[in-house]
């Protein structure tokens, strides 16, 4: 089969797509064919290796796993004996999550999935590019509302980020939960904001949403471009930040102390402030599901590439304009 194979970190000229035997199926696995794939920022940092904290789960010099991508969607090609939940012909969509899992890899014709992981039917009204472009993405939106935000109906909402891949369905979801949201994007991207739901949108070439005044119950920040002294301005006295990702400033530690920060803030101040990074989970696969097969989510795609342009695709998502989920055709 073919796939997308890296053997020591870099830039996106370390990928190739070579020629390699598809992933075993053991008697708990699912063997999928794989027919759309999705970009995420973790697959940036899994393939440079940064920060060097991510190498002690990664491989401290050079990758453990081969394959890059986690998530997709497909067909299934082929289960083990123990399986279930799956038969073949089934279209599932899921993938690795977190986890540098080289036979569950995405980008690449095949891959296996233990039965009882993130995987998943695929909702009946969505393309195999959209439901690729799901699980860590979708995940993230969901537990930073519900789980770390604690989001309530009537609230107020800002999300930072909100033409993203993370960001769209942050939208989405926080007007799924009955709660009134203000998008954060660029011009270009105005429009599209509006369009899938957002009651206001701050266009951050004109405005700085930390001096304008407002304040919000919740922020979902993905972009963690504003110190956090900046950011308490925004928070009702009770506010709650959420910090989704944002740009990687160092290549040790810099995460570490932006934790610390807030963690420490949360000690002092009335305002709670938390990192999250998304936890692998079928049952929230489940969840988004309904909201996408009651019309409430919707995945955006921005850009497709072929699997041969995966290193053009990466490099798309690095200069940190990408609008939506990125998507890779199989």
């Amino acid at each position: 089969m073919k796939a997308i194979r890296y053997y020591r970190y870099g830039s996106p000229d370390v990928l190739a797509l070579e020629d390699v035997d598809p992933p075993p199926v053991g008697d708990d696995d699912v063997l999928v064919k794989v027919l759309a794939a999705s970009v995420n920022p973790l697959d940036v940092h899994f393939m440079r290796g940064t920060p060097y904290l991510l190498r002690a789960q990664a491989g401290p010099s050079r990758p453990k796993s081969k394959g890059l991508g986690g998530d997709m969607a497909g067909r299934v090609e082929a289960v083990g004996r123990n399986v279930t939940r799956f038969q073949p012909g089934d279209e599932v969509f899921g993938g690795r999550g977190i986890a540098p899992v080289e036979r569950s890899a995405a980008f690449a014709e095949y891959a296996s999935f233990r039965q009882d992981r993130m995987l998943r039917k695929k909702p009946a009204n969505l393309t195999f590019e959209q439901a690729a472009g799901v699980p860590v993405a979708a995940l993230t939106a969901v537990q930073a509302l519900r789980d770390k935000g604690h989001v309530q109906a009537g609230q107020k909402v800002l999300v930072n980020g909100a033409a993203g891949g993370v960001g769209t369905f942050t939208v989405q979801l926080a007007k799924a939960y009955g709660a009134e949201v203000t998008g954060v994007c660029g011009t270009g991207n105005v429009e599209l904001v509006r369009s899938i739901g957002a009651d206001h949108v701050v266009d951050y070439t004109q405005e700085d949403f930390t001096r304008a005044g407002r304040r919000y119950d919740l922020m979902i920040d993905m972009a963690g471009n504003h110190p956090l002294s900046a950011i308490r301005r925004v928070l009702a006295p009770k506010g709650v930040l959420v910090g989704v990702g944002g740009p990687v400033k160092g290549l040790w530690i810099s995460p570490v102390i932006d934790l610390v920060k807030m963690l420490a803030y949360s000690r002092v101040i009335s305002q709670r402030m938390t990192p999250m990074l998304a936890r692998i989970s079928g049952d929230d696969l489940d969840v988004l599901r309904e909201f996408i097969e009651a019309g409430k989510v919707t995945p955006v795609i921005g850009r497709t590439y072929p699997l041969s342009a995966v290193p053009d695709a990466i490099r798309h998502l690095e200069e940190g304009h990408a609008r939506g989920k990125v998507v890779i055709t199989v």
